[in-house]
């Protein structure tokens, strides 16, 4: 092959033909930034490509299948100690130790057997701090489990303390107890439910009772990337789908200043009553 390839350059040396010049790659000039704009190109990066994030834990650890408790310490609300619950139409002195704050985050408003809590949250004032558990169900079956934690931590002298807890919560959750075949243990406790006090007091002075508006008007409170409450159902249906976690966490905050807020709203009542 080499020789055959001698002989015919020796004849185009002959016939005074040059050898072709080896073909030069020309690379493409670069496209101004004002036509790459124009034709909507995007410029080349050497990037490395973007990882899918981790997904979003839930909010708290798991305590039973398709169950998770959160639990939190602050300082304030402070304990009201020792009160008279006259202001509830409560004709008894109160212990701050028998007190239980709660609230539910559930699956519609319309109530019925149908609707479920999903986020059960409690307070009490516990060694001098205030303290918040939230049962949080990541699963249909983790429900009886929530039930359960949540009857534990009632005493036969607990007094419940809520708002519009008498006319929603505790009858939701009644109807919840008796679905799974529970004996339910809030029919015999006294309950403080801050809304009627608040109306007493309020209404016909302010817009509205509303939690959010009590907050505003006496304890100063305006709440910050706060997921309102009629929004929590789609956050945990769509989890329940498939979706992040994420909005649950904002939930929880949600249901960690409603309880703060009925601890304020109490011991506005308790100090008013000295």
């Amino acid at each position: 092959m080499s020789a055959l390839a001698d002989k015919l350059r020796g004849l185009r040396r002959q016939a005074g033909v040059q050898a072709p010049a080896p073909a030069t790659v020309r690379r493409p000039e670069p496209m101004p930034d004002n036509l790459r704009a124009l034709l909507g190109v995007r410029r080349r990066t050497d990037r490395a490509p973007v990882r899918a994030s981790e997904p979003t834990p839930l909010p708290g650890q798991t305590i039973a299948p398709g169950l998770q408790l959160s639990e939190t310490r602050c300082a304030w609300p402070p304990s009201p100690g020792r009160f008279h619950a006259g202001f509830a139409r409560i004709d008894a002195d109160i212990e701050p130790e028998r007190l239980l704050l709660f609230d539910t985050e559930t699956t519609g408003l319309a109530g019925g057997t149908g609707t479920r809590a999903f986020m059960i949250g409690v307070a009490d004032w516990h060694k001098g701090q205030f303290r918040e558990r939230q049962l949080l169900i990541s699963t249909l079956a983790g429900e009886a489990a929530m039930l359960d934690c949540f009857v534990s931590w009632l005493r036969p002298d607990t007094v419940l303390v809520s708002y519009n807890g008498k006319s929603y919560d505790a009858p939701l959750l009644k109807t919840r107890l008796r679905l799974h075949r529970r004996e339910s243990p809030l029919d015999g406790l006294a309950h403080i439910d801050l809304l009627h006090p608040v109306r007493r007091r309020w209404r016909g002075v302010w817009e509205n009772c509303r939690l959010a508006t009590v907050e505003r008007q006496l304890l100063r409170v305006v709440r910050e990337d706060d997921l309102p409450g009629a929004e929590a159902p789609a956050a945990w249906l769509g989890f329940l789908r498939g979706g992040s976690a994420a909005a649950l966490h904002r939930v929880a905050r949600h249901n960690s200043q409603d309880l703060r807020s009925l601890g304020g709203i109490l011991a506005h009542f308790t100090q008013a009553c000295d």
